[in-house]
């Protein structure tokens, strides 16, 4: 069994990582929903995903910052791509989303069904191992998340069309290597649906994204269940229960709750 210390050396860089997604996140989840674009996430996280398998086979022995550069340069063409379907087909920019999230996929599994440890990598993408951070991988995304929430909050002016996709392309390559594409989703939605008519959205997102990462960290670390499908199932949960608790309170529009 590990001690406590080499314990905590393995839970408090998944659980930092996590904090610092759901920070950063919550604004952009909240920014999502209001322009009802729900799918964008998967469809960014599956091509920077896409571009992390690429850089991985067909680049020797890759630097981290190759690989970086790759998958935000795939992430940053995705959302021009999204930037450019709002403007000429808005009606259909849903469906166009799905459809590039599906592609993504489905090129990443044709170059990875040859790989020896193929169905690893697969995993990896989608789920993440997020009790396999290290303080290193924080230190080297903290300046990443920093400058998104700099430019969100005192540069307004980034809230728009174009400074919202590079913003949201610049969180999602971070994120989708620490945490895979489904908890990137699930960070993202959730806490913007639990605070869904509230005066101060971004505060309600933020409690519900920490302590749904803070729960299910301990939930799966104490259950020995993996990290990521447990995390989904502490946003569902904190954020259903934030939406009952509204909803027992009769709040339609709330201050906080």
């Amino acid at each position: 069994m590990l001690l406590n210390n080499e314990l905590l050396e393995i839970i408090m860089p998944a659980t930092i990582a996590g904090i610092m997604i759901s920070l950063t996140h919550a604004p952009l989840g909240v920014e999502v929903l209001r322009r009802g674009i729900i799918f964008i996430d998967l469809g960014i996280a599956q091509i920077a995903g896409l571009g992390l398998v690429v850089g991985n086979m067909f680049i020797h022995d890759p630097s981290p910052w190759t690989t970086q550069l790759l998958a935000l340069g795939c992430a940053t063409a995705a959302g021009l791509f999204f930037r450019k379907t709002e403007t000429t087909m808005p009606e259909q920019q849903e469906a166009i989303i799905g459809c590039t999230f599906i592609l993504a996929a489905s090129l990443a599994l044709l170059l990875l069904s040859d790989h020896p440890h193929g169905g690893d990598e697969v995993k990896h993408l989608l789920s993440g191992q997020m009790l396999f951070v290290t303080w290193s991988d924080v230190l080297k995304h903290v300046p990443v998340y920093a400058f998104i929430l700099f430019m969100w909050f005192f540069k307004p002016s980034m809230r728009s069309s174009l400074g919202f996709y590079l913003l949201f392309a610049l969180a999602i390559t971070s994120s989708v290597q620490l945490v895979g594409v489904y908890v990137v989703f699930a960070s993202l939605i959730l806490p913007a649906l639990a605070a869904v008519k509230v005066e101060r959205p971004y505060l309600t997102a933020w409690i519900c994204g920490v302590v749904a990462v803070f729960s299910g960290i301990v939930f799966a670390v104490a259950l020995d269940m993996p990290v990521g499908p447990v995390i989904i199932l502490s946003y569902t949960m904190v954020a259903l229960i934030i939406r009952g608790i509204r909803k027992a309170t009769n709040k339609g529009t709330s201050y906080f709750l």
